[in-house]
């Protein structure tokens, strides 16, 4: 049913924006439309493998923010005399899978609350980037990396196409292999998972580390479109993330939901961003409007199953 809303969300937009602005309903808006999606689509395919759990990711801008500086001094750049191309890049993937380990490996072995451990992942994670920083920015030199932002196919940027790969990835992941399919089962009934033999430890790190692998694409995509490499490029990424995956129908008690559903999420955001833009819409309001829908669709998502939820907190 919540999938079923999201879409149906999504066409009232639809209809609403066309109608408000003749602008709206062009090709060219609806490529923008795409190519802004991209980043998003990629960082929410990655959270919805940790909300899957019934965990938390607040790690996004400090993953991302250490992982474009990262890259962007790997690559052909202003600072360093490396140009690795895309070795650098699978090299920051690489680094943005060890975030999402090491944040597995504390929660899990730990018992510590996911909310706390993934923030002062993001806290290490800016700490790292600051220092990569150093008082100067390091401006990509790198034709390949650059041409992620600039070159077009069909219209649509090259961002475009690779976060459609990713999003195609990640639901591969999530669909046939064993930790999309124990990472739904935990979060469904992570004690009778348990029972049944599964290493929950295991798995849940797991899921974090394909999320951090994520958001170090991510991470690549947005140095790509800045053409530098940018401490805060993560900042209110994670909350976007975590808002385009529950109103798309991926729940924040986890057991339900996937990434083709947080892909509706993503795609209802942008949409709506869009929109509110060519409508003239203040910024400030653009805001406000998207925190009552982040409520409104979490609302939605918990009613018909508020009576497994027990005490909430």
């Amino acid at each position: 049913m919540q999938t079923w809303a999201s879409l149906a969300a999504l066409a009232v937009l639809l209809v609403v924006f066309s109608v408000l602005s003749p602008q709206f309903r062009t090709v060219g808006n609806l490529q923008q439309i795409v190519d802004a999606a991209a980043v998003l689509a990629v960082l929410a395919t990655g959270i919805t493998f940790v909300l899957l759990l019934g965990a938390i990711d607040l790690s996004i801008p400090g993953v991302v923010g250490a992982c474009a500086m990262t890259v962007s001094l790997l690559v052909a750049n202003s600072r360093t005399g490396l140009d690795l191309g895309l070795l650098g890049v699978a090299l920051t993937v690489a680094l943005g899978a060890a975030f999402g380990l090491l944040s597995g490996v504390v929660s899990s072995r730990l018992r510590i609350p996911t909310f706390m451990t993934t923030l002062g992942i993001s806290a290490i994670g800016l700490g790292v980037a600051t220092i990569l920083f150093a008082g100067r920015r390091p401006v990509v030199l790198d034709e390949s990396l650059s041409a992620w932002a600039t070159g077009r196919v069909a219209g649509f940027s090259v961002l475009s196409l690779v976060a459609i790969a990713a999003v195609a990835v990640g639901w591969a992941v999530q669909r046939w292999t064993r930790i999309g399919r124990h990472a739904v089962a935990i979060g469904g009934a992570e004690d009778i998972v348990a029972l049944s033999g599964v290493r929950v430890a295991r798995y849940k790190t797991l899921a974090f580390a394909v999320a951090g692998a994520f958001y170090g694409l991510g991470a690549v995509m947005v140095t790509a479109r800045l053409g530098s490499g940018v401490v805060e490029a993560g900042a209110g990424l994670d909350f976007a993330a975590i808002t385009a995956a529950v109103i798309g129908g991926t729940l924040l008690s986890g057991g339900r939901g996937g990434v083709l559903q947080s892909m509706i999420g993503v795609v209802v955001l942008t949409v709506l961003a869009n929109g509110l833009i060519l409508a003239g819409v203040s910024p400030y309001v653009q805001q406000a409007v998207q925190g009552v829908v982040v409520v409104v669709a979490v609302a939605a998502a918990t009613w018909p199953v508020r009576h497994r939820l027990g005490v909430v907190k």
